[in-house]
Formats: structure tokens, sequence, C-alpha cells
């Protein structure tokens, strides 16, 4: 049983959707992408709807990886930026 989260294009998911809840079935945890974006996720109603802190942690870490406030921009700046209006 395989419970890495694995990721599927819409396109694919639409096409071998039968497969795919097979899978979750068995303990697979699917992502379902759209241009890359994550846009659902396909668990087992089984499943802990909270999950585990740890994999929350890992999701959070999967999310920001690639995502960047720009080369000028940082956290400090825009919530002083929110503190001026």
């Amino acid at each position: 049983m395989n419970t890495r989260a694995k990721n599927v294009g819409a396109y694919e998911a639409k096409t071998h959707l039968s497969e795919l809840l097979d899978r979750v079935e068995n303990g697979e945890q699917i992502t379902i992408t759209r241009h890359g974006r994550p846009v659902a996720l396909l668990v087992s109603p089984h499943r802990n709807a909270m999950g585990t802190v740890d994999s929350a942690i890992e999701e959070l870490l999967a999310i920001r990886t690639g995502h960047r406030l720009g080369p000028d921009l940082d956290a400090k700046a825009l919530i002083a930026e929110g503190r001026k209006r």
C-alpha cells in the first residue's frame, strides 16, 4: 500500500478515474493538478480528514517549494506596508 501522494493532471484523472479510485481505495492519496497547480485531493473517506501534524508540515513545505515573494520583496516589508494602511 503506497500512502505517498501522487500528482495527476486533470485530463488524466478524467480519463482514468476508475483506476484512480481503485488506487485511493488501496490507501494511496492522489493530488489532481491543473496546469501544474493542485486543485483537488482524492483520499479515502476512511482516512482521518485532519491527518497528522507531520503530514500537514510535509504538505506545507511541498506547497512552499518553488513559490517565492520575489527578489525585491520580503515578508517583513509586506507586513510593514500593511501596517501603514
